[in-house]
This record gives structure tokens, sequence and C-alpha cells, in this order.
């Protein structure tokens, strides 16, 4: 969670300023393995900044995006929803969230919440979050199986 000098919470308004902040944490990135940087900043229903990067394991599987890593922040931090969320990484092209992510994001994204997905040089595409998955398998798929 980034902070103002005054202490107090510093919720990013802008898509710029969300895309250099997944900017700046992508430089914590720990990819050893692919060499493949990325970064994540997102805005919480509670206000606030988490930003998160990539850190691979040796045991593959054990590897967590950068996305995940910022919601998980954010969740453990007690948010429960994401207005925003900006993504980029060290490639020349925009970076698109895996399968994996846009299913995390799903639990937390209204299908109308706003994606910055950026290059390495800052700029981004701005998406929403339908777009990216739609038909999103979500918790009113489980809750329309109870009905029945």
């Amino acid at each position: 969670m980034l902070q103002s000098s005054d202490g107090k919470d510093q919720a990013a308004r802008e898509p710029n300023e969300l895309v250099q902040m997944a900017l700046k944490a992508m430089e914590n990135a720990y990819v050893p393995y692919s060499g493949f940087h990325v970064g994540a900043a997102l805005i919480a229903d509670n206000g606030k900044v988490y930003t998160g990067c990539n850190i691979e394991n040796a045991s593959y599987g054990a590897t967590i995006c950068a996305e995940r890593t910022a919601i998980v922040k954010a969740i453990s931090d007690g948010a429960r929803g994401i207005k925003a969320i900006a993504i980029t990484s060290d490639s020349p092209e925009a970076t698109m969230p895996c399968g994996i992510c846009r299913q995390t994001l799903a639990e937390f994204c209204a299908p109308d919440t706003p994606l910055y997905l950026s290059d390495r040089f800052g700029q981004y595409t701005a998406y929403v979050f339908k777009d990216i998955l739609p038909h999103a398998f979500t918790q009113k798929d489980l809750e329309a199986a109870k009905e029945c």
C-alpha cells in the first residue's frame, strides 16, 4: 500500500498514476527463471492503493503473478472489491493477465471495472473487465446451482 508523506492513504484516481505505480512495483519482481517482470497496482473499494509484482519459485506452480499479489494484499487488508487495476511488464506490448489472474479478478471486479494494460514504456490501453473475460464463472453461478 502506498501512502502519502503525511501518512494518509494515497488513492490514485488517474490511469497514468496507476500505471506508473505498476511500473514501479515491477522493479521488485523476483524472476530468476523467466526474466519476465510484471507489476500491478489497484484501487480497492476501501480507497487504498495496493501494488504487487510477480514472484517466481523453482516449483513453477508456486509462482504468483503481480495481479494476484496486489489482490491478496488488498483482500487481507479488508478490501472486498477492485475499483480499477493497472498491469504492466517489461514487454514492448501491453500485458494481458493470464487465465488464473482473470479468474481471480472475476471474484473482485464488476463487469465494468477499468483495467489499464500497459507496455514497459507506460503506454496503456483501457479495457473493462467483461472485455477480457466474457462469460466469467462467478459466485452467481454457484448461487444458481443451489437454487436447482
